[in-house]
């Protein structure tokens, strides 16, 4: 039986059975006592030399036991504060001095002990209360690695009830032990350096496993760190590259794409299924928190990343519902943050982990290639930046003039505080991003840059994925939380794919255990990751990007093919560079035959015509009144032609529909079409029962107004002019 590292206390004392608190004491007391000083010193090598391990959680968390234990297999010196610093110093059981001085007057008087301790090199079990004194906690975390015990509330109130224990220290009457332990969450949240998250049910030997193993990755951080999809192995330049790098940088030097050099962490059922009855956010801070070293990102900073990032700023509490559509298919609906597209998901949080990890003493500029959704959200992540990251951090956005929505084009010219310009140029979007992946390789130009006005380029490529792991994930745990499947049952996933960056992240999802059987990439009639899928053979040559009624997939260089054919080639970063140094100067590839088996094993694709996919729009809404944009139409008639019926599909709507109104009028064979894009907008939501209409898009298009914007011709040095033209006016010119 797990014992409870704090008795439970009473705020008054007549609230609470004293019968309760000995029962939780006897529970503890086969523990062996250690010394009554109040200063220890570890005489054996601690894994983290001076520095203690520190063991924080809710009583019924079990600290006292796995602190024992640990401190057993580390072989060095436990400690209870409970028993080695409080009774000590009160002279009394602990039991005894809650019911003398009552709740309040116990946390002060418990916390003005801790004050007074002094320890070095061992494991100490904090109380479960001592992390609601501030002072206590922060004289006590100077002496360690605070470890949060995150265990199920459900596996905490059966250990309590087990134990007769029906209060806490500061519960008050009428308040349950499930509120009272949600209520200090915030706290363990506030001072942890590490979370332990406790799958449902673990035992005691899974939660000491899972501290050794905490302990053990955080002083390996030179173990967690990215390679470039094109690097032969050996660490770029001799140098280790850490998150911090990757999110700075955007780009590998040599031209590739960064992926973590072990994979994405593998996560156990019993957590999955914890994480089933999570919000969104609590569900990104944990899956983050494992992808993310501490070094790199404290835990608490990132939880006040994730809460604004996922908040008031988008329109559905769930962030990303799964909606039902018709039969067994799901609509994963990703467009309820600020700009009405899947790229909020990543990109409202991105901006504040770049703001994060910038060195001092330069300005930063982000280039961006967008084909439509990603300059806007991009634009909209930055500018919630504030004070110096604001003033140091520019976004310079590229999109082909022609070649998307007006609405994405008037969300894009809305953004305009800080430093932040868009800029259409007369070309397509492989221009654009050929053109910003020219510059980063260019070490005459990005040098100069530096030297002359102190600015380093970045994009906002390399940790998107990250962020979308996430919405992969939900969206099979809130199937599991709605009792369409039981946790472990497949799913087939299928995504409107342009450059294979949302395909990538489910293919990381699965390997980080969620159960997707398979993931199917739909491409429009450009099709080029469809006949990559199928033939093994990317060809250009000779092909013309045609325009369609779903723009943000119009693309033929699919960038994040890279990561993919690093994947299913076991990290073969020689054949990725082979393959794509080829494709630079001969305009394709060919796949070796034994990496095409295994690519459709991971992924399958199908492509949609024009005419199909307005077909399919028109259809759900007659049958279901649900309106599709455009890139959800082509995954619905791809996932119709694959789908088998053996298993739910998901389909990521990546884009509200209002974003591509004149291919939906024509899709609905409306119409009188107003000229105004918010009229068209209030036209399409009284033609449609579901999706609700997007407020913020509304409000974005009508305050924003029409604005001017830059135009450039389909030139390399027009567009280098353009980015020293964007730091003049943004930062001070070094002198």
């Amino acid at each position: 039986m797990l014992a409870v590292a704090v008795i439970g206390g009473m705020l008054k004392p007549e609230y609470f059975m004293l019968a309760s608190l000995l029962a939780l004491r006897a529970a503890r007391c086969y523990l062996c006592p250690l010394s009554t000083s109040k200063s220890w010193l570890s005489t054996k090598a601690s894994p983290l030399g001076d520095t203690n391990i520190l063991l924080m959680g809710p009583p019924g968390a079990g600290k006292t036991t796995v602190a024992k234990i640990v401190a057993h297999k580390l072989g060095i010196p436990v400690i209870d504060i409970d028993i080695d610093v409080l009774e000590t110093t009160w002279k009394m059981p602990v039991a005894a001095k809650l019911a003398t001085v009552g709740g309040q007057r116990f946390l002060e008087e418990e916390g003005q002990a801790l004050c007074g301790f002094s320890a070095s090199g061992c494991v100490v079990s904090l109380t479960g209360s001592n992390p609601l004194h501030t002072e206590a906690m922060q004289h006590v975390t100077q002496s360690g690695l605070v470890i949060y015990l995150d265990v199920d509330s459900d596996d905490i109130i059966q250990r309590l009830d087990r134990m007769k224990v029906n209060r806490i220290v500061g519960q008050a009457a009428g308040v349950s032990i499930r509120d009272i332990l949600l209520y200090r969450k915030q706290f363990y949240e506030k001072w942890l350096d590490l979370r332990v998250f406790c799958g449902r049910g673990d035992t005691v030997e899974e939660v000491v496993e899972k501290v050794l193993l905490a302990v053990e990755r955080y002083q390996k951080r030179d173990e967690e760190t990215y390679v470039s999809t094109r690097c032969d192995g050996a660490e770029l330049d001799g140098h280790k590259t850490y998150f911090t790098n990757v999110v700075v940088e955007g780009l590998a030097a040599d031209g590739g794409l960064y992926v973590p050099k072990k994979g994405f962490p593998k996560i156990s059922k019993k957590e999955w299924l914890r994480l089933v009855s999570m919000t969104y956010p609590e569900r990104a801070l944990v899956l983050l928190e494992k992808c993310i070293h501490p070094l790199d990102i404290s835990a608490s900073d990132l939880r006040t990343m994730i809460l604004k990032a996922y908040g008031s700023n988008f329109s559905s509490e769930r962030v990303a519902p799964v909606k039902h559509l018709i039969h067994n298919q799901y609509v994963l609906e990703l467009f309820h943050g600020p700009t009405a597209s899947f790229k909020d998901l990543a990109l409202q949080l991105m901006p504040q982990i770049f703001a994060h990890c910038l060195p001092p003493l330069c300005n930063f500029l982000t280039l961006v290639a967008t084909s439509g959704d990603t300059g806007s959200a991009v634009l909209s992540g930055f500018c919630q930046l504030t004070g110096a990251d604001r003033h140091r951090t520019g976004v310079l956005v590229f999109f082909p003039e022609d070649g998307v929505s007006e609405i994405q084009k008037l969300q894009m010219m809305s953004h305009k505080a800080g430093n932040a310009k868009v800029v259409g140029v007369l070309s397509d979007f492989d221009f654009c991003q050929k053109a910003i992946k020219r510059m980063f390789g260019e070490s005459g130009l990005t040098g100069s840059l530096a030297v002359e006005y102190g600015t380093v380029l970045s994009t906002a490529n390399s940790i998107n994925c990250m962020g979308s792991v996430v919405y992969h994930a939900s969206a099979y745990l809130d199937l599991c939380r709605d009792g369409v499947i039981g946790f472990g049952e497949p799913v087939d996933v299928c995504i409107p794919a342009g450059n294979f960056g949302n395909s990538m992240s489910a293919v990381y999802a699965k390997q980080m255990g969620v159960p997707i059987r398979r993931v199917i990439s739909a491409s429009n009639h450009n099709r080029i990751i469809s006949d990559f899928l199928t033939t093994g053979e990317y060809d250009l040559r000779g092909r013309p990007l045609l325009p369609s009624h779903s723009p943000a997939i119009d693309i033929l260089r699919s960038s994040n093919l890279e990561r993919f054919i690093h994947h299913v080639s076991d990290g073969s970063s020689r054949l990725v560079k082979e393959l794509f140094t080829f494709l630079d100067t001969q305009k394709h590839f060919q796949l070796p035959k034994h990496l095409l088996g295994r690519m459709r094993q991971e992924v399958q694709a199908g492509w949609c015509s024009e005419g199909d996919c307005l077909a399919a729009i028109h259809d759900v809404c007659t049958q279901t009144g649900y309106l599709m944009d455009t890139h959800t139409a082509v995954a619905k008639v791809v996932a119709d032609r694959l789908l088998d019926g053996s298993c739910p599909m998901v389909l990521c709507s990546t884009a509200h529909y209002g974003k591509f109104a004149p291919a939906v009028f024509k899709a609905l064979q409306i119409r009188d079409i107003p000229q105004d894009p918010v009229e068209q907008l209030k036209k399409l939501e009284i033609s449609a029962s579901r999706p609700g209409v997007h407020a913020e898009m509304e409000k974005c298009l009508r305050d924003g107004g029409r604005r001017g914007h830059s135009v450039c011709q389909a030139d390399y040095s027009v567009l280098v002019e353009e980015v020293e033209s964007m730091i003049q006016d943004s930062f001070l010119k070094v002198v």
